[in-house]
């Protein structure tokens, strides 16, 4: 069992940057694969980025590729994401998420999933 706990959402204007951070708990984090995700009101839960369990390889959406960097800390069990240039269309909860296979881009295909933080960003 993974525990996720996502912060550092809040409110930003458009052109600025925020860092969100997702702890989890256990043991294990280092097996897993770690996804963000987000979800905007009215809208399907997407895809935004992806790291690998050593966090050597990442996958972005188009829509963040350039303006958002996924990184993470094996030893504090913390996956971070740096989102940069941020602009209204970014509004949204976003998620962190745990599982087993690089390159996952759908909901199904993750084990554990935070609570959400949301971020919303002011024109």
């Amino acid at each position: 069992q993974v525990q996720l706990v996502e912060s550092g959402g809040g409110l930003v204007q458009a052109g600025g940057s925020l860092r969100l951070s997702c702890v989890a708990s256990g043991r294990t984090f280092s097996s897993y694969v770690m996804g963000w995700f987000r979800q905007a009101p009215g809208k399907e839960r997407e895809f935004v980025t992806v790291t690998s369990t050593s966090g050597g390889t990442t996958y972005y959406a188009d829509s963040v590729k350039g303006r958002f960097t996924v990184s993470r800390h094996n030893a504090k069990n913390t996956v971070y994401l740096q989102m940069n240039s941020l602009n209204a269309e970014d509004t949204a909860v976003y998620y962190c998420a745990a599982g087993r296979r690089m390159y996952a881009r759908r909901n199904y295909d993750y084990d554990y999933w935070g609570q959400g933080t949301q971020v919303t960003v002011s024109s």
